[in-house]
């Protein structure tokens, strides 16, 4: 018979044993089953897995030969970069910088390379870098004159360009600044305060609606240099200062030109007559100037100072101010400026001529030859008398001249702006003319002796070609 103190040591921990020999149980019943379901497939489904298999090859059957391609073709991909990269480092700045701009235009690379252009004759030539002779449409003696009598009186700052009206050929085109020469490259491209030059836009406004002649009386209260347009209007009390619009053309007089644009013109024809002149647009196509600037004016004491020039933010720059006094001289039609005449290849064979284009007809020929009348007053009997004339009242040329003549202070660069812009001779113009002076403290020369020097020296050379 057993001891009762072992029965009860084997049933200390029944539930223990029981749970072991149940989880077992429970892993060997979800074998079977699992087994029983594999079995019990439908012939369905076998269907569709067989399917997804032969998906899952198709997709490896196309996708394993481009991996080879790739696998192929990426030594041969590195093997250009590297080539590519060398040659980036074997180029100079200068190259690379080149081949990353576009080819520059025939009046970029003629101004380019202005600077090392030699005489050859009486006009001259270039050598580029592709061996080809660049001939400039540049008259050398009257280039040289004018850019030597700035040069020699030390002028701060002074651009020249003069332009044949009908072609647009540049005949010269030069600066000179014994303050700053770097300023000279770009001279002939950057904008300055218009000034009085802004009359002839004024009155080309008011002529072309036919909404005055040259013959046109204006009254007005003020001196002729006035510049505050609150006692320009005529008093109805009388005791006006009374003048015709010529002669207020050639002295300059600011009271008639305010009152023209204000109560003759309006501003929607005075900015009319501002977008047919060029402003506020790209006039130049492959030429390197910035776009003249003027505003529309906000009240009538903006467009009286707009209209008499002196508005400080109403710019032009010399070469559009050229332009501008060529297409006058050519009965309103603008040309486009050239400043190459040919490129002669080393073969002898032209490859470029000048050909005359029209850009745009500024005003119509019976305005034009309007303003002709109104600034034949400039030299005459105006603000220009003084440079064409000697102490006994003889004029210097033979020819009549159509000039004018504007003046204001400035800030880039700091100084006196003197501007004259002519054309000559007055019937059948041959030159258009712009001169700009900037003076300081001390006064070298006025813009009017630069246009008188060149129109003698261009005169002198017809006469003794």
């Amino acid at each position: 018979m057993q001891d009762l103190k072992y029965l009860t040591e084997k049933k200390r921990f029944p539930l223990i044993a029981t749970s072991r020999a149940n989880k077992g149980n429970r892993k060997l019943a979800a074998s079977r089953h699992h087994l029983s379901r594999q079995l019990s497939l439908s012939s369905e489904e076998k269907r569709r897995r067989f399917k997804q298999l032969l998906l899952v090859l198709a997709a490896l059957a196309v996708i394993t030969p481009l991996c080879l391609y790739t696998l192929r073709a990426v030594p041969a991909a590195a093997r250009g970069m590297v080539a590519w990269l060398q040659k980036q480092r074997s180029q100079t700045p200068r190259e690379a910088l080149a081949a990353k701009q576009p080819e520059a235009s025939p009046f970029q690379m003629a101004t380019s390379l202005l600077d090392s252009a030699v005489m050859d004759g009486d006009r001259f030539t270039a050598r580029t870098g592709k061996g080809d002779t660049l001939h400039y449409t540049i008259q050398g003696d009257l280039q040289k004159r004018v850019h030597d009598f700035m040069a020699d009186r030390e002028v701060p700052y002074g651009v020249f360009v003069a332009i044949e009206p009908a072609t647009g050929r540049i005949l010269a085109m030069t600066a000179h600044s014994s303050i700053n020469p770097e300023w000279e490259r770009h001279a002939f491209f950057d904008v300055y305060p218009m000034a009085s030059l802004f009359k002839i836009v004024t009155a080309s406004a008011a002529l072309e609606n036919r909404l005055m002649t040259p013959d046109t009386v204006v009254e007005f209260r003020g001196g002729f240099v006035s510049e505050s347009p609150r006692y320009w209007q005529a008093s109805p009390r009388g005791r006006n200062n009374r003048l015709d619009v010529s002669c207020a053309m050639g002295k300059s007089v600011n009271p008639v030109y305010g009152r023209v644009a204000a109560d003759i013109a309006g501003k929607t024809n005075v900015m009319q007559s501002v977008n047919r002149f060029g402003f506020n647009q790209k006039l130049l196509p492959g030429i390197p100037v910035k776009e003249s600037q003027a505003m529309e004016p906000l009240d009538d004491h903006g467009l009286m100072l707009m209209g008499a020039g002196l508005d400080h933010e109403v710019k032009i720059s010399p070469l559009h101010a050229a332009a501008m006094m060529a297409a006058i001289a050519n009965n309103g039609r603008m040309m486009s400026p050239g400043l190459t005449e040919s490129l002669t290849a080393p073969s002898g064979k032209a490859r470029l001529t000048h050909t005359p284009r029209e850009i745009r007809r500024l005003v119509s020929p019976e305005t034009a030859q309007s303003l002709t009348r109104m600034l034949s007053s400039t030299v005459t009997s105006g603000t220009s008398r003084r440079a064409f004339h000697d102490r006994q009242g003889r004029p210097f040329l033979d020819v009549d001249v159509c000039a004018k003549t504007g003046s204001i202070d400035g800030t880039d660069p700091q100084g006196h702006y003197s501007w004259f812009a002519a054309f000559a001779p007055a019937q059948n113009p041959r030159i258009a003319l712009v001169a700009l002076v900037i003076n300081q403290d001390r006064w070298k020369i006025k813009s009017s002796q630069v246009g008188q020097q060149a129109l003698m020296a261009f005169f002198d050379r017809e006469r003794n070609p």
